[in-house]
């Protein structure tokens, strides 16, 4: 199992130059663990491609019918107390943005605060260092 980061799935459903490493990681370990609004990151990231034209509508199109495939097949971490909690400790201790701060917050309760035995997928480097931080092993990016 390992939580993946936003930043992580958006190459799992549109081509980018991290496109082939996040299939990789996902073919050798499929169980994927995210938090409850990863998906709501997914789509502005999604969207804001869009708005930029480097995505077509076509492309923005699949890719949305492969996060709704995702989704019936990863686990979320949906406590939202705890997560808001740690990220509030995250935001004093890390430099990192409030969403930064709940992906990471998020990644701790699901790993039951053993941050060493969770692999941590993402593609966001400040994020990456405050993961590092705490312990987890980051896949997808040095910090």
């Amino acid at each position: 199992m390992r939580f993946w980061d936003a930043s992580a799935v958006v190459p799992l459903l549109v081509a980018e130059e991290e496109t082939d490493y996040c299939r990789r990681l996902l073919a050798e370990d499929a169980e994927v663990v995210v938090w409850f609004f990863t998906p709501v990151e997914v789509i502005s990231a999604l969207t804001r491609r869009r708005r930029e034209h480097s995505l077509k509508l076509q492309d923005f199109r699949k890719a949305k019918e492969q996060l709704i495939l995702l989704e019936r097949v990863w686990s979320e971490v949906v406590t939202m107390e705890r997560v808001r909690e740690r990220a509030r400790r995250l935001l004093e201790s890390h430099t990192l943005r409030a969403a930064n701060a709940l992906q990471l917050a998020a990644a701790l309760v699901a790993s039951e605060e053993k941050p060493q035995d969770l692999p941590f997928v993402t593609l966001d480097h400040p994020l990456a260092l405050g993961a590092e931080e705490e312990g987890f092993k980051v896949l997808g990016t040095q910090g």
